[in-house]
């Protein structure tokens, strides 16, 4: 039997954690040869298998019931070894020389065991294609950043606690830099997208006479092609503008996040009231100043951020259905109220799709490319019935002085001083000008811990309140790393993130506790 404490993450999700790795992945296989029916993920780390759950189809409690039933009949056994990868690196990284300092090394000798060992890529997380690799020759556990970087760059080599990793994108990450390699680390488009899969062993190879790797394509985004049939080409995106649906749930195990549309509920209403079906996939404005044109007559409705919608200079409502004329320009302007609205078209708008969805995910790459101007959008045909005489939902403006949204527990709450629980539920958070689809930072006081030490990377959820060693929490989103490893003290509730997504820098949060999941 594998032996495994369960512990909390929001009240959509929960966490096996065992004695070591080589038990997770015992357990992960047995999970996977009997996963039933509203299981969306199962997310190996270093320590842990995230479960997440559907609720609506597996009650948490049967999940649970049904995940310690499996673990008792798991046995322990060491994956067979994969293929061998070898990446060549230049050992230029920022952080070489104050990491070798820290683990009482020469940079030069850091350099040699780094290559000397044989590593194994133990799981992937965080970002598609980033591979967490592990080796018995590796003898140092590097503290991660007090503060992560809010840009690494794509071919970064790293370290954090136990484990090396390549960063194959552009992303945030609190990982210490030690060297830069070339290798394509993730193509979406090939069979096997990651190239440092789990199991495969790898060999890092110094660059000879210091020379700097040429950088493979990260493979960014796809664009958006000119359609053929009905379509709107777009004359300003503003801010930002992306192409979304409800997500990619199920691909976390990829290293791939949710994704898709941030409110909701706003993509869902739009929908409704177009008569689509609720996946179709919408633009989503961030901020405002979005301009098109249509180039055949359709129909469109915008909800969720409130702000002037202009059509061909004349002002119509949000959350309803409009016609509209081939050669009109809507604007939907900067908004007064909210960060994000949804504009929907019957039938929904088309793109290249990624794991089953055409929704952008800024942080991994996958999906369409942010609007540019001069894009064409093609027009679907996910027409679920007729456009509804009424609306089918009430509505109002965001609010923007302060929200309140409800905390379920986390999994790792006991890393947190008694006064960090109280300071959490009772101060008034403000919204930081550093929120993306793939987090928001927020300034307040600091939350502190009772354990110090470095948390082996865990699975994560959209919700989740990471804590980094400065005490400042982040609310993952729906862009966010499918593994981290910063204590998360809480968890969003699922309904509330759909009220997040309306926050704007200097808005106010309020935590409250949420009613007790089953």
């Amino acid at each position: 039997m594998v032996s495994v404490q369960v512990l909390p993450v929001g009240e959509r999700a929960f966490l096996l954690e065992t004695g070591s790795l080589d038990e997770v992945l015992a357990l992960l296989a047995a999970l996977e040869s009997a996963r039933p029916d509203g299981v969306v993920d199962l997310v190996p780390a270093a320590r842990t298998v995230l479960v997440r759950v559907d609720p609506r189809v597996l009650p948490l409690s049967a999940a649970r019931a049904w995940a310690l039933g499996v673990a008792q009949a798991a046995q322990s056994a060491a994956a067979a070894p994969g293929e061998t990868v070898e990446l060549e690196v230049a050992y230029d990284g920022a952080d070489l020389a104050e990491t070798a300092e820290l683990l009482g090394v020469t940079p030069a000798e850091l350099v040699q065991r780094h290559t000397g060992a044989e590593w194994t890529v133990a799981f992937t997380g965080f970002a598609p294609g980033f591979g967490y690799l592990v080796s018995g020759d590796w003898p140092f556990d590097v503290p991660r950043l007090d503060a992560p970087r809010t840009r690494v760059p794509a071919g970064s080599v790293a370290l954090a606690g136990e484990f090396s990793g390549a960063y194959p994108r552009d992303t945030p990450g609190g990982w210490r830099l030690i060297g830069t390699t070339g290798a394509r680390l993730f193509d979406p488009d090939a069979a096997s997208p990651a190239l440092l899969a789990p199991g495969t062993r790898v060999r890092f190879r110094e660059l000879s006479g210091g020379s700097s790797p040429v950088r493979a394509s990260t493979g960014s985004p796809a664009a958006v092609r000119p359609p053929d049939g009905a379509s709107i080409e777009v004359v300003e995106p503003g801010l930002l503008a992306t192409l979304q649906d409800l997500g990619r749930a199920g691909s976390a195990a990829l290293g791939v996040a949710t994704s898709g549309a941030l409110d909701r509920a706003a993509l869902r209403t739009a929908n409704r009231l177009l008569g689509n079906g609720e996946n179709a996939a919408a633009i989503e404005v961030t901020m405002g100043g979005f301009r098109a044109v249509a180039r055949s007559e359709l129909w469109f409705a915008v909800t969720g951020a409130w702000g002037p919608i202009r059509l061909d200079g004349h002002e119509v409502d949000p959350f309803q259905a409009h016609r509209w004329p081939a050669g009109a320009e809507l604007h939907v302007d900067w908004f007064a109220h909210g960060a994000r609205a949804c504009l929907a078209v019957r039938g929904g708008l088309d793109g290249p799709p990624a794991l089953g969805s055409r929704a952008t995910d800024l942080l991994a790459g996958l999906g369409p490319a942010p609007l540019r101007r001069g894009d064409v959008i093609g027009v679907r045909d996910d027409i679920a019935g007729p456009i509804p005489v009424g609306p089918p939902a009430l509505w109002g403006m965001p609010h923007d002085d302060e929200l309140v949204l409800e905390l379920a527990p986390g999994p790792r709450a006991d890393w947190f001083a008694p006064a960090a629980h109280e300071q959490l539920f009772e101060a008034v958070w403000t919204v930081t000008s550093d929120a993306d689809r793939v987090g928001v930072r927020l300034d307040g006081p600091e939350l502190a811990r009772i354990r110090t030490g470095e948390l082996a990377s865990e699975g994560m959820v959209p919700g989740a309140l990471q804590v980094p060693p400065s005490g400042r929490p982040t609310i993952l989103l729906s862009d966010g790393p499918v593994t981290g490893g910063y204590p998360v003290i809480a968890v969003v509730t699922d309904a509330a993130l759909d009220l997040l997504a309306q926050a704007r820098p200097g808005t106010g949060i309020r935590f409250r506790h949420a009613r007790t999941a089953s």
